[in-house]
C-alpha cells in the first residue's frame, strides 16, 4: 500500500514539474518575443530621428561653412573702396564669430562625429535585435524539445502545448542591411 501511495505520490509531482516547466517555457518563449517587439520598436524609433539630427547639425556645419567661404571670398574681391571693403570684412567676422562660438559651444559638432555616432547606434541596434532574435529562438528550441520528448509529450498533449515557429527570415529583402541616407 505504502509503495503505491510514493509512486502516485513520485507521479504528481513528476507531473506537477513538467506541467510547470512547459508554462515556464512558454512565458519565456511569449517574452522572448515581445522582446523582439521592444528592440523592433526601439530601431523604428531611432533610426529616423537619429538621421533627423544628424541632417540637422551636417546642414549647420555646412551652411557656416559655406558663409564663412563665401564671406571670405567677398572679402578678398572686394574693390570698389573702403566702404565696400569694410561690410565685406564685416560680413566675415560676423561668420567667423558665429564658426567660433559654435566650436567653443559644441566642440564635439562635427559632422563625421555624428555620422559615426549614427553608425554606433544603428550597430547597437541591429545587434540588439539579433540577440533578441537569438533568444526567442533559444527559447523556441527549448519549448518544442520539451514538447516532444518523453514524458513530457504526454502532458504537453492533453494541456495543448503546441510546438512554435523559429524566427527566421523569408525574403531575401529582410536580409539585408538597414540603409540610411542622407
Amino acid at each position: 500500500m505504502w509503495i503505491l501511495v510514493i509512486i502516485l505520490a513520485v507521479l504528481i509531482v513528476a507531473f506537477v514539474t513538467i506541467y510547470n516547466s512547459l508554462v515556464r517555457l512558454r512565458q519565456r518563449v511569449k517574452n522572448a518575443w515581445s522582446q523582439i517587439d521592444v528592440q523592433l520598436k526601439r530601431r523604428y524609433d531611432l533610426i529616423p530621428n537619429l538621421v533627423e539630427t544628424c541632417k540637422g547639425y551636417m546642414k549647420h556645419e555646412r551652411e557656416l561653412l559655406e558663409s564663412v567661404t563665401r564671406a571670405r571670398a567677398e572679402a578678398i574681391a572686394a574693390k570698389g573702396g573702403a566702404a565696400e571693403q569694410a561690410k565685406a570684412e564685416n560680413a566675415l567676422s560676423s561668420t567667423l564669430r558665429s564658426l567660433f562660438a559654435v566650436v567653443e559651444n559644441y566642440p564635439d559638432l562635427k559632422a563625421n562625429q555624428n555620422l559615426l555616432a549614427l553608425q554606433e547606434e544603428l550597430t547597437s541596434t541591429e545587434n540588439r535585435i539579433a540577440f533578441a532574435r537569438q533568444h526567442y529562438n533559444d527559447q523556441v528550441m527549448k519549448l518544442n524539445t520539451k514538447t516532444e520528448v518523453f514524458p513530457s509529450n504526454i502532458i504537453a498533449g492533453v494541456f495543448n502545448f503546441t510546438r512554435e515557429e523559429f524566427f527566421e527570415v523569408d525574403s531575401p529583402e529582410e536580409r539585408k542591411a538597414v540603409k540610411v541616407s542622407f
